[in-house]
């Protein structure tokens, strides 16, 4: 029997990921180094299978030869989700929350953007930005302008003080079934994920509203396969922030808090395997690990599992997440502890978050 082969644009950890949890089912999943390509043909047959693992990527011969196979799932939203005017255009269409926005054009000026939306107003490149990059803002009491360089290509949102931050993620199947894992918590530092806690029982009244939310997007695109919601949750309203058309950072918890993973989900529905709602074995919490160096205490945890991406650690950088298995608070308690004293100082106050979450 021929192994059903599944090609990633893109071969970062979340393709690496991807190949991992395709190989228990005997899926050839092949990710493709596009940053830098070759002139080579890749060996792709009729009936393979192509995703990606991010939403923009550099046009080249072999990115053309992917991208424009029949079996590109989700090929024309990937585009459409990575331009912000677009995203927050579907999102208007869909009737989804959102934050209040509007395109900075030639003629927008810095007061009526003030007068619209406030003090502080927060300009986000179209394209590109991610982590906090690509992120400038307006602030009245400071007199900040909108960069020339900017006009066209950036939005204007209303600076929105959320309660925190959250994410679902969910997978909608080829026969237009939607299912869900819990909520994810969320806390960044300096506009990089830094933690996610999942399931959390006091976010629980909001699940029902964040599944209606994500399923109104995916049935609006037909989307197939897993796709990640962020929200700002402002009271008991949640907000859309950013959609990913992947899997994402904030669903890296379910490696280890459920039997089967966002990476598996995503490729049993591009497949059209079984799919059924994932089960929770226990909570989890996921700490990314950025700029800084492989720690083999990490693993000496006994409810610990460490994702180490093999990159050079340069400040800023995702070089890999650790997750933690939280059969018990004390369990949790005395795991954070030990990395508080293992982790550098920008580690302080989201671990220290994460013990709070559990006491």
């Amino acid at each position: 029997m021929t192994q059903q082969k599944v090609w990633v644009l893109g071969n970062g950890q979340l393709g690496a990921m991807l190949a991992h949890a395709g190989q228990p089912l005997a899926l050839d999943v092949r990710p493709v180094d596009i940053m830098n390509p070759t002139d080579d043909k890749l060996p792709l047959a009729d009936n393979d299978i192509i995703t990606a693992e991010r939403e923009l990527w550099p046009e080249s011969s072999t990115s053309l030869q992917l991208s424009e196979h029949p079996n590109f799932i989700n090929g024309a939203i990937f585009a459409r989700l990575a331009d912000r005017f677009t995203q927050k255009s579907l999102l208007d269409e869909l009737e989804v929350a959102t934050a209040p926005w509007e395109l900075v054009e030639d003629e927008t000026q810095e007061s009526n953007l003030h007068q619209a939306y406030g003090d502080r107003v927060l300009l986000k490149r179209r394209t590109g930005g991610y982590d906090g990059k690509g992120q400038h803002w307006l602030k009245q009491a400071e007199s900040t302008t909108i960069p020339a360089d900017w006009r066209n290509e950036a939005i204007a949102e209303q600076a929105i003080n959320f309660d925190e931050e959250v994410s679902l993620v969910g997978v909608r199947t080829q026969d237009g079934r939607c299912l869900f894992y819990p909520l994810a918590l969320n806390l960044h530092q300096d506009g990089i994920l830094m933690a996610s806690v999942a399931p959390l029982a006091r976010l629980s009244h909001l699940q029902a509203e964040a599944e209606r939310m994500l399923s109104t997007i995916m049935n609006g695109l037909e989307y197939v396969g897993v796709m990640a919601m962020e929200c700002f949750r402002v009271g008991d309203e949640l907000l859309v922030n950013e959609l990913a058309p992947r899997v994402h950072n904030s669903g890296h918890w379910t490696q280890a808090g459920c039997h089967i993973n966002q990476f598996e989900l995503h490729l049993r529905a591009l497949c059209n395997l079984p799919i059924h709602t994932p089960q929770v074995n226990y909570p989890c919490v996921m700490v990314n690990l950025i700029g800084i160096e492989k720690d083999d205490r990490w693993i000496s945890l006994p409810n610990a599992e460490l994702f180490w991406y093999n990159k050079e650690v340069r400040v800023g950088r995702k070089v890999g997440h650790l997750n933690l298995s939280a059969h018990n608070d004390e369990l949790v308690q005395d795991s954070i502890a030990k990395l508080k004293q293992w982790m550098p100082e920008q580690y302080q106050a989201p671990l220290e978050w994460i013990i709070k979450e559990f006491s």
